[in-house]
């Protein structure tokens, strides 16, 4: 049997280790925050008031509190930029023109790091104020499979209205480990059929700098016309997606019904 070290030595190198590797990951992640105040059902909506914060100020403090690298809010709203550097954040502002969430962390991307250092983008939407640090943190783990181009995550369903729910996408996938999935397809259909669980796909991404680079040099595909959704583009031109596999789903706010449910969950506590 093999012998554990009792030389303190040993610890401070294992120690020094393990802090070199996460500020290796920090260093070399960029959350980035897309925000825009062009919002059909909720205009204005990054702006608007959670228990006495704008919305993106509390997605910001969120993915600041992952701990896994450089945050910043990417716009085209002179506003919004100064609400979220007025709380201490940082703000690039980029064209407004974009069709995408993708393409605009892309172009913040270059603004950002245009020696090419960064290595990991994570888009992060800027509404969900209610997101979990851990979940932000959790996109990346399946990326330290080389295979895999693009993470995301997704939660298992456990009502029928979820299932249904044209507006709830489902994640179809194959499993990779106990709490990861090869991602199959994404769809707003019930899928997959029959017995067993579905997951609700949850729109946070971790990309590799060059699998953003070629996402959003793609046109859109066939079946992310047909269907709505982005992420299929990726599918359908053979890029891997993984999937991390998480307890809630948090809380996106579209509609003035969403905007309340947040402020109720956000709501100080009396002590």
């Amino acid at each position: 049997m093999r012998q554990l070290s009792t030389n303190p030595h040993h610890f401070r190198l294992v120690i020094n280790r393990v802090q070199t590797s996460l500020l290796m990951t920090e260093t070399r992640t960029l959350v980035l925050i897309p925000a825009r105040m062009a919002a059909t059902r909720l205009p204005g909506k990054p702006l608007l008031d959670i228990a006495g914060l704008p919305m993106i100020v509390h997605v910001l403090r969120r993915a600041e509190a992952a701990k896994i690298g450089r945050v910043a809010v990417a716009t085209d709203t002179r506003e919004i930029a100064a609400a979220v550097m007025s709380h201490g954040g940082e703000a690039v502002m980029t064209r407004s023109d974009h069709p995408s969430g993708s393409d605009r962390i892309y172009e913040a991307l270059g603004k950002l790091d245009p020696g090419g250092e960064i290595e990991i983008v994570v888009n992060l939407q800027g509404d969900f104020p209610t997101i979990l640090p851990d979940n932000i943190r959790s996109v990346l783990s399946p990326l330290a499979d080389p295979a895999v181009d693009i993470a995301t995550l997704a939660a298992e369903i456990h009502t029928e209205e979820e299932s249904t729910n044209p507006n709830v996408v489902k994640m179809v996938g194959s499993p990779a480990s106990a709490r990861r999935f090869r991602a199959l397809y994404f769809t707003r259909a019930t899928a997959p059929w029959g017995d067993g669980p579905r997951y609700h796909h949850v729109g946070l991404y971790a990309y590799r700098r060059q699998a953003l680079e070629r996402f959003v040099s793609l046109p859109p595909s066939v079946l992310e016309r047909q269907e709505k959704l982005e992420q299929l583009r990726a599918l359908e031109a053979g890029m891997r997606i993984d999937v991390t596999i998480v307890d809630t789903v948090p809380r996106g706010v579209d509609t003035p019904a969403d905007l309340e449910t947040a402020r109720l969950i956000l709501k100080p506590r009396a002590d």
